[in-house]
Parts: structure tokens; sequence; C-alpha cells
């Protein structure tokens, strides 16, 4: 049975290992998950990321960040569209996340970028998730 939702799933996943005291997160790749792992470490809230070939699609391997407390860079991780309800957004719509503390990250006609790097270069796109 295929998967029907790859972002919710990736979102579930974090969120689990988070939850479960992790340090690394597998997930099976996609190009689209690889651009969103590469925003998720350019704004801090991953370590790195890794593409493992398979032979089939790949894994995805995610190293989590942590503060040197233990706690976790990513509090909440939340998909906002869905393959039932695809959430686009204008430039002058794109949402502040706890009031600017978070990042929404959006699919735009120049790649997967943060909401505020799409704000700045004037795009719109869709609303794939929001973190903090």
């Amino acid at each position: 049975m295929g998967m029907h939702d790859p972002i919710s799933d990736l979102c579930t996943r974090i969120r689990n290992a988070v939850m479960a005291r992790k340090e690394v997160v597998e997930v099976p790749a996609s190009r689209l998950k690889l651009a969103i792992a590469r925003v998720l470490r350019e704004e801090g809230y991953i370590e790195d990321f890794k593409f493992i070939e398979d032979g089939k699609q790949g894994i995805l391997k995610i190293y989590l960040r942590r503060s040197p407390e233990g706690e976790y860079a990513i509090h909440e991780i939340r998909a906002v569209s869905t393959p039932g309800r695809r959430v686009y957004v204008r430039r002058n719509q794109i949402p502040l996340v706890r009031r600017g503390l978070g990042i929404a990250i959006l699919s735009t006609s120049k790649g997967v970028l943060t909401g505020r790097e799409a704000y700045r270069r004037g795009l719109g796109g869709e609303l794939l998730m929001t973190v903090f």
C-alpha cells in the first residue's frame, strides 16, 4: 500500500522521534523531502541530513538538533496542505508562525522556501508546513 501524504508522514516521523528522544529519523526520500530538509537545516531546526541510496527510492536520514541541555530545536511541526485539501497562499497571506518565532515552509515556483524568503522575493505558493 502506497503512502497517500508523504509530507504529513515526514512531520509525524519527526514529531514521534522528538517525543521518543531520538537523535536520528529515517524517512523514505523524495526530492520534495530533500528540499524541506535543506530548509530545516538552513533555519537551524536540524543538524544535518543524508541521502542514502538503497536501490529503490532511497532513505533520507535526518539528524535532529538539540541544545546542550537536551532540548530539541523542533517543538511543533505540522503539515498544512494535504492531498485532499491543498492550501495556497499569496505573498501577503503567508502566515506568521508563533509571531515570527517559527517558520512556514512553502513550495513556490522558485523551489521550496521559508515564508520569510518567499515574502522577500514577492512569491506565494503551496503552504506545506509550519515549524516552531
